[in-house]
């Protein structure tokens, strides 16, 4: 089956590298306008010229910062001034540093809360009433397998990822009645510039070698491989599209079935 999004304008936010580019590319392909939103111009523009422009698609990009909750607010109410609406969109952000939660400081904890439910909510509650103007909503969060089953040395990301989760929740639950749907997408080890810099850190910790330790997340999956970004935007695609107008309020995993409960 073949979906189309022709029509469609879609907001995707880290969509310059890994997982985010891979929705980004997707979506266009399938004949949806994208709006590239991340905090580096030149990505941006070299992420634009990628997209695919068969069907008459009209993309634009969006310069912001998420480590600044404020400047996204004003950015973002520039930009919508003279635009007709979004339909789709991704909240997708660079997860923090690793570590043991019992070292986190709270200033990574505020700060990541920042970037990622604080920036996600300003995003929805700018997107959704024309959404329902439209009569087309679909929200997706790009979180982690952590939300299910909290990950090793990830402290702050686990306890940030969770708040998120249940913030979608109770979005999905509220904005059910206007056709909008609100679901999270739940990767788990993904081929992305994020877990090479995990691995690394992990490597000059135990002496490991990169490809011993990408060797042991692959092993963690009953596939014994690693993701690639294109598999995530895959199941993005599908909630996305029209066809999954009464899946709402979901954590999707897309981990090879590595995460233990359902």
């Amino acid at each position: 089956m073949i979906y189309s999004l022709k029509n469609k304008i879609a907001l995707v936010c880290g969509s310059t590298q890994g997982i985010g580019k891979a929705i980004a590319l997707k979506l266009s392909e399938m004949g949806c306008a994208i709006i590239l939103v991340s905090r580096n111009e030149e990505k941006l523009q070299a992420t634009f010229t990628e997209l695919d422009t068969s069907q008459g698609q009209k993309h634009q990009f969006l310069k912001v910062d998420f480590s600044n909750p404020l400047q996204v607010k004003q950015e973002l109410d520039s930009f919508l001034k003279n635009h007709s609406g979004v339909h789709i969109l991704i909240n997708n952000s660079g997860g923090p540093k690793g570590g043991p939660i019992k070292d986190a400081s709270t200033e990574e904890f505020i700060s990541t809360f920042n970037q990622h439910l604080i920036c996600n909510h300003i995003l929805v509650q700018a997107l959704y009433p024309k959404m329902i103007e439209l009569e087309y909503g679909r929200i997706i969060n790009i979180i982690s397998t952590s939300v299910k089953q909290p990950l090793p040395n990830l402290g702050v990301s686990n306890t940030i990822r969770g708040a998120v989760a249940s913030w979608s929740k109770t979005l999905a639950n509220e904005l059910g009645q206007y056709g909008i749907t609100v679901n999270n997408i739940l990767p788990g080890a993904t081929d992305t510039i994020r877990l090479k810099e995990l691995a690394e850190i992990k490597s000059q910790k135990t002496g490991q070698s990169i490809e011993e330790i990408f060797e042991e997340m692959a092993n963690e999956s009953p596939m014994k491989r690693i993701a690639k970004p294109h598999e995530v935007a895959a199941a993005v695609a599908f909630l996305a599209s029209p066809e999954a107008s009464y899946i709402n309020g979901i954590n999707l995993p897309v981990d090879g079935g590595r995460t233990k409960s359902l």
